[in-house]
């Protein structure tokens, strides 16, 4: 229909064009200056899959992603409550709150990464004084060089920025619950508990399952916190394979085709696996 025409020209452009040059690129040898030298077959998947640092990449991907999307959820369902309360200065709360939502995530991430200076940052500085970091300028100063605190700065920074979003999805869900619904469980009895475990989660489910969908493959995707804090440094010890993948391409294109085929193949399957969970080719509720 001449209607739709726009959307679906959008979309084959957009969408599928770059997925099929995707698997293209996968299966292609490519030389350091980009040129394509004909087709490799398989050998830029052995390659990737010989890479050393690929199981602890794959390994620290799903430790980012679930430890992400699982600090996220429960905050913002926290937050989410709070802010369907009435209080004073609820509307200047929820407004604070879209700040580091609608800020650049670079932008943010720059922020931090200031913040954690060895020499004079804001939060270096916060804890030297409570005795965290016994000097400037030192190893123990530099939070960013520890792959273990690098990460952990890491999935705060990613967190930061995805609790209003999720927060405001949570929120549309809880105010579209009728009110007579938790009337009718005080009627019965129910303790605030229980109406919560029986009324509020079921009720909610569409937006939780939505909101973690975006978060995962918004946290799965993610590249400028990682790259901007640490390039995935020291070495690969705190890259995702985004991460991992973009710093393949500068030495071999078809090796991060081949990673960015990969990672596809794990989009597919979560967004699959959403598909399954919230029932979408069933009639029942």
């Amino acid at each position: 229909m001449p209607w739709i025409a726009p959307a679906t020209g959008l979309i084959l452009f957009v969408v599928i064009w770059p997925v099929v040059a995707m698997f293209q690129t996968s299966g292609q040898h490519y030389s350091s200056l980009g040129f394509d030298m004909g087709s490799a077959g398989w050998k830029n998947f052995t390659r990737l899959f010989a890479e050393a640092d690929l199981t602890s990449v794959m390994v620290r991907t799903v430790v980012w992603v679930v430890a992400v999307v699982t600090i996220t959820m429960l905050l913002s369902l926290g937050v989410a409550q709070l802010f369907n309360k009435q209080f004073p200065g609820r509307r200047v709360a929820r407004w604070a709150l879209i700040a580091p939502w609608a800020a650049s995530v670079v932008m943010t991430t720059l922020v931090f990464r200031w913040m954690l200076d060895p020499n004079n940052g804001a939060i270096v500085v916060f804890l030297h004084q409570l005795g965290v970091v016994k000097d400037f300028n030192g190893t123990g100063s530099n939070v960013l060089a520890n792959p273990v605190s690098a990460f952990c700065w890491e999935i705060f920074v990613a967190v930061f920025v995805s609790v209003p979003f999720t927060t405001y999805a949570l929120l549309a869900g809880l105010q579209a619950v009728p009110a007579d619904v938790y009337e009718a469980a005080k009627l019965d009895g129910a303790s605030a508990f229980r109406t919560y475990l029986s009324v509020t989660l079921p009720l909610l489910r569409p937006a939780l399952l939505v909101a973690a969908l975006i978060n995962v493959m918004n946290v799965f995707n993610s590249f400028p916190i990682i790259y901007e804090l640490t390039g995935g440094g020291p070495g690969n010890q705190t890259a995702t394979t985004t991460i991992f993948m973009y710093t393949t391409q500068q030495t071999n294109i078809g090796e991060a085709a081949a990673m960015s085929v990969v990672n596809f193949g794990f989009i597919i399957v979560i967004v699959l696996l959403f598909l399954r969970a919230s029932k979408w080719n069933s009639a029942e509720d």
